[in-house]
């Protein structure tokens, strides 16, 4: 393995980063400013993105950083269900008993959502991850879960996550409704090329490495074949390494880039 070659004292780009660890780029800024404000206004959002872009990343560094006396933060992620079947995750994740009925599961919920609020004194915040798999219905119902006509102001943050397919599908006639409720609608981008290197000295800074091992063409060719996303920059940067630590080499040249994008492909 390259980490003994290159005198890594962990692995660069296969460990997952820590929150504190994240690489500050442009696109989670903004896409961290964005939700900040929908937080605030505690409303519905959506962010989008390909994959790999880092979403769950960006909400994840967004609500660790959220103060936890005065927000309750849930999520829910891979549902492909019914509505009963998210009714009863999300009621999991609030810690309340599983109801049979999808009426009374959902005001079970809307009911603790107020608690929360009026009671604690806490803004749920509610992450629905993978929200590209929610079936139709799925979607309406959640948004009625936001509905509190007696109150002024929203009670409910939701915040759904998922493939750029979710954007066009929210564009459809059958969720106008949804769609309207919408306070803020965001596709987070991957890095700009100008960023790539400053990402790769970080990861490589992180693993004990103060050296610009990848070569100015490999840092090209990895940029043109990842688009920028993220997670596909640490995929072939974790091949590229391997590819150079087998040749001996002390750097990533654009051969090692080229072998790592090969053995990559399906």
């Amino acid at each position: 393995m390259y980490r003994k070659h290159f005198a890594f004292t962990r692995l660069p780009f296969e460990t997952p980063a820590e929150t504190d660890e994240l690489f500050e780029s442009a696109a989670r800024r903004e896409a961290e400013a964005r939700l900040g404000h929908l937080i605030d206004l505690r409303g519905i959002g959506l962010l989008t993105g390909e994959v790999g872009s880092g979403k769950t990343t960006v909400c994840r560094h967004l609500t660790a950083g959220l103060h936890p006396g005065l927000h309750r933060v849930h999520y829910v992620s891979l549902t492909t269900g019914n509505v009963l079947d998210i009714y009863k995750e999300i009621a999991w994740e609030l810690g309340l008993p599983i109801e049979r009925s999808r009426a009374t599961a959902r005001q079970a919920i809307r009911n603790e959502i107020s608690r929360l609020v009026t009671e604690a004194r806490q803004l749920p915040v509610l992450v629905i991850d993978e929200a590209h798999h929610l079936r139709n219905d799925v979607l309406e119902d959640l948004r009625l879960l936001t509905n509190f006509a007696m109150d002024a102001e929203q009670r409910l943050c939701l915040i759904l996550v998922g493939l750029t397919e979710l954007r066009r599908r929210l564009a459809m006639a059958m969720h106008e409704s949804l769609a309207q409720r919408l306070v803020v609608r965001h596709h987070l981008a991957g890095l700009d090329r100008d960023e790539l290197d400053a990402y790769l000295a970080h990861r490589l800074h992180l693993a004990g490495c103060e050296l610009p091992l990848f070569e100015p063409p490999a840092v090209e060719a990895l940029f043109q074949s990842a688009r920028g996303l993220p997670r596909q920059i640490n995929r072939i940067a974790h091949y590229a390494l391997s590819a150079a630590a087998l040749d001996g080499a002390r750097t990533v040249n654009a051969e090692h880039l080229q072998n790592a994008i090969e053995e990559l492909a399906p």
